[in-house]
């Protein structure tokens, strides 16, 4: 068995390259994306674009990667995946001119999916421990801080650098700090298998023993698939658009002050569930995150442009993001178990890629066409389906047992 020590050092080290993978290959884009545009002579519509399109191509190398993962173990991949992200920031960093411009963001998503949370729960998993569980948690509380990190630390270097030369810091980041911890996750999970230790599963929680009937398996994966794809579009669409989305709604220049407690709130949901969610059904858990997200725009369409509305939206909203991130990683596990989770996790990211990637356009699409709120309804609907569809998870596996 792995020691405690090993999954403690394993989770916080998996943190920092968390904070630091989405700091860099995420978060720091949108500031410094005025730039780029101004650099390019491109439109910042056309720039995030680009950035659609290379999320676009991670979706679909998604599931190969996290069969990867599974084959060759999620530390080698990650080791090669900080290296490559390193490189791709590189690129980005030296590209000339457009066209090798968005050719090098598409190398750093095609990286990023080697990267980010969905190979992190991977490695934690294969470790062996008997609470993979606990570590999601602990890790997902520890990389929320990523974005509250990162967008300070890159507009305080951009204040004094290009953005050329902000990723070519980002580039040693990933090569300093994130490939050496992957690195070491490589070395203790090959200790781990040359030894030949079993798992031990007699005091494991129940994600280590799936209860789902096989005639049931098909249609739960589908069902996953659905919510978190519907999840996907409604976080991406409204989380790109919320500081004008609720100066649209009435709420002026208090949009950017209330905005401002998505942060706090997505982290606060992961601290109440690690303290208090351990023996609660990720299935349930699913749930609640999806009602989350469909509470939170109900009741800013039910309230604007009231400033106390406006708050509970965004705090709700916080919530269920928190939640989604972590039950993105321990659905599949509770489900399915640990064999083949690492294809699963796979798909999973596909789709709520997939999805994440032209929900900013179709809501904008939306807005310029329909009212604010109508456009909203409609998002809260396909919130709401998200709901229904983990419900649905629920019922089918509470008759299959």
């Amino acid at each position: 068995m792995i020691g405690r020590r090993t999954i403690v050092a394993a989770t916080a080290g998996l943190g920092l390259t968390q904070i630091v993978g989405y700091g860099t290959l995420y978060y720091s884009f949108a500031i410094l994306a005025p730039a780029m545009a101004d650099e390019f002579r491109m439109s910042q519509e056309w720039v995030f674009a680009a950035l659609s399109g290379a999320l676009f191509a991670g979706s679909l190398f998604a599931p190969l990667a996290g069969r990867w993962a599974d084959r060759f173990g999620a530390g080698r991949i990650m080791t090669f995946g900080s290296a490559a992200a390193a490189a791709a920031l590189t690129l980005c960093a030296l590209a000339p001119e457009r066209v090798s411009f968005i050719l090098a963001l598409l190398a750093m998503e095609l990286a990023s999916c080697l990267v980010f949370y969905s190979f992190a729960f991977v490695a934690l998993v294969q470790l062996g421990g008997p609470h993979p569980q606990r570590s999601i948690v602990h890790l997902t509380l520890i990389a929320g801080f990523a974005s509250t990190l990162f967008w300070p630390i890159t507009s305080t270097l951009h204040a004094s650098l290009t953005w050329r030369e902000v990723y070519f810091v980002f580039a040693g980041l990933n090569l300093l700090l994130c490939l050496p911890v992957h690195a070491w996750l490589m070395h203790v999970t090959r200790e781990r298998d040359a030894a030949k230790i079993p798992q031990d599963t007699s005091s494991a929680p129940p994600e280590a023993h799936p209860t789902l009937a096989p005639s049931a398996r098909k249609a739960v994966f589908l069902l996953m698939l659905a919510g978190f794809a519907l999840e996907g579009f409604v976080l991406s669409a409204v989380l790109i658009h919320m500081v004008p989305l609720t100066a649209a709604l009435g709420l002026g220049a208090a949009g950017l002050a209330v905005s401002t407690l998505f942060g706090p709130a997505q982290v606060a949901s992961r601290l109440v569930n690690m303290l208090f969610g351990g023996r609660l059904p990720q299935t349930h858990l699913a749930v609640i995150a999806a009602a989350f997200l469909t509470l939170g725009l109900a009741v800013v369409l039910a309230t604007v442009p009231w400033l106390p509305g406006g708050m509970l939206f965004v705090v709700l909203f916080g919530l269920g993001s928190g939640l989604t991130s972590i039950v993105s990683g321990t659905l599949p596990l509770e489900l399915f178990g640990r064999e083949g989770y690492g294809a699963r996790l796979g798909w999973v990211s596909a789709a709520r890629q997939f999805t994440s990637a032209f929900a900013p356009f179709a809501l904008a699409f939306m807005m310029a066409r329909l009212p604010v709120a109508d456009a909203l309804s409609i998002a809260t609907a396909i919130a709401a389906s998200g709901v229904f569809a983990f419900i649905g998870i629920a019922v089918i596996r509470r008759r299959s047992v």
